[in-house]
């Protein structure tokens, strides 16, 4: 069995990227590390000559998705079983790689999984999501005054906050800062959705799997995300969010989108049913 990971780079801080890479190669779970460089400038650096790492520098920044399906591609032909998909602002445990890839391993309907995922101080990141309406992840950003309160209700059930993050659910939305890949199911339902430079690609490719395996959350194995949200800090950065969550829009529907519809009710169903 072979198990690969990539990590898309841009003007990627020495100090973070070590970290995550002693995360990677420290684990007995990981035969092969990609390393997508997408800076305008090529790299040097002796973290590129570390044991199974390999560096690839694109010389122009296609985009998280667009990088990440190259080492995906590249995963494929060498036959691998799993891979897995970071941010390289994430750090962990070694042995968290290998209760992921254990519960991959005991259950093949499992096409994607995403682990509890919490901040620096220890805090919860709500990742786990229902498929968005244009309200959740347009709207809401800057609605005011009254409307907040409208918009905070929202949030809640739109991110599963009722059910604790306690417990295996099947969420047709994980976050693309870290997630495992079963390669057959990947190749199946195609890669990442290369339209999309940046933000919607984890919606994107959660849904396509969710229609035809499942799309794990599993609480037993935690990472850290040391999140920046960089769109809430800088304006360019909040125009691509802006102008990708359009195009993720456009493909899927505004407000009908009947497989939405379907999906969302179905989950939230289930997750009562569970007393979640």
């Amino acid at each position: 069995m072979t198990i690969s990971s990539s990590i898309v780079l841009y003007n990627t801080q020495q100090l973070q990227l070590s970290r995550v890479l002693d995360c990677i190669v420290s684990s007995i779970a990981i035969d092969r590390v990609f390393l997508v460089d997408n800076s305008p400038i090529k790299r040097d650096s002796k973290l590129f000559n570390l044991p199974n790492v390999t560096y690839i520098y694109v010389g122009e920044n296609l985009g998280y998705g667009a990088g990440h399906n190259i080492a995906i591609r590249l995963a494929i032909e060498a036959n691998a079983d799993f891979h897995f998909v970071l941010n390289p602002d994430v750090y962990f445990q070694p042995e968290e790689l290998e209760k992921m890839i254990s519960r991959m391993k005991i259950d093949e309907s499992i096409g994607q999984l995403m682990p509890k995922v919490i901040y620096p101080d220890g805090s919860l990141q709500f990742l786990c999501k229902l498929i968005p309406t244009p309200f959740d992840l347009l709207f809401r950003r800057f609605l005011r005054g009254p409307f907040k309160e409208l918009a905070r209700n929202k949030t809640e059930q739109f991110e599963l906050r009722f059910t604790g993050y306690n417990h295996e659910m099947d969420v047709p939305y994980l976050s693309g800062c870290f997630m495992l890949f079963r390669l057959s199911a990947l190749k199946e339902i195609g890669l990442f959705d290369e339209r999309f430079f940046m933000y919607p690609e984890d919606v994107d490719i959660t849904r396509r799997m969710h229609v035809r395996y499942r799309t794990l959350f599993f609480p037993s194995a935690v990472i850290v995300h040391d999140h920046a949200k960089e769109s809430y800090k800088s304006f360019k950065m909040l125009w691509i969010h802006v102008a990708n969550m359009i195009k993720y829009f456009n493909k899927w529907g505004w407000f009908f989108d009947v497989e939405r519809k379907l999906v969302n009710s179905r989950v939230i169903e289930t997750l009562r049913k569970q007393g979640l």
